[in-house]
């Protein structure tokens, strides 16, 4: 019996998890997923193998979660990388997408930016090495 190699995505108020081998998965296995999933009022999408829940939990928390319910998985955690439509809404690049600003703006966002768009510049630095 395979065990379940899952891939973690933190989004802002949420995260998804795609299962890479679902199809090795015993039956007891990904009902227990499924199971998991439902209780917490996510969705399994079975045509992408992944599912997605409504949480802001970390990496490090989504494992002691999974060990919690006993869920014996192969974790990964995936940063997610710029959304490329996106784009800034203040200051002199507004209307830029975040992945055209300047190294320097960037890097003054890291110190002076507290807004919706933190995890988007957080991902961008994290993207170039900054």
């Amino acid at each position: 019996m395979s065990k379940a190699r899952l891939i973690f995505t933190k989004n802002q108020d949420s995260f998804n998890v795609v299962v890479q081998n679902l199809e090795q998965l015993s039956v007891e296995e990904i009902q227990k997923i499924e199971n998991f999933v439902s209780i917490r009022k996510g969705i399994f999408d079975f045509n992408n193998y992944s599912f997605f829940l409504p949480k802001k939990i970390d990496f490090d928390e989504f494992v002691l979660l999974l060990r919690h319910v006993k869920i014996d998985a192969l974790c990964e955690e995936e940063t997610l990388k710029v959304i490329s439509y996106k784009k800034i809404g203040f200051g002199q690049y507004k209307g830029m997408l975040y992945s055209e600003l300047p190294d320097f703006y960037l890097l003054w966002l890291k110190n002076s930016y507290r807004g919706a768009d933190r995890e988007i510049i957080d991902a961008e630095l994290k993207q170039r090495n900054l």
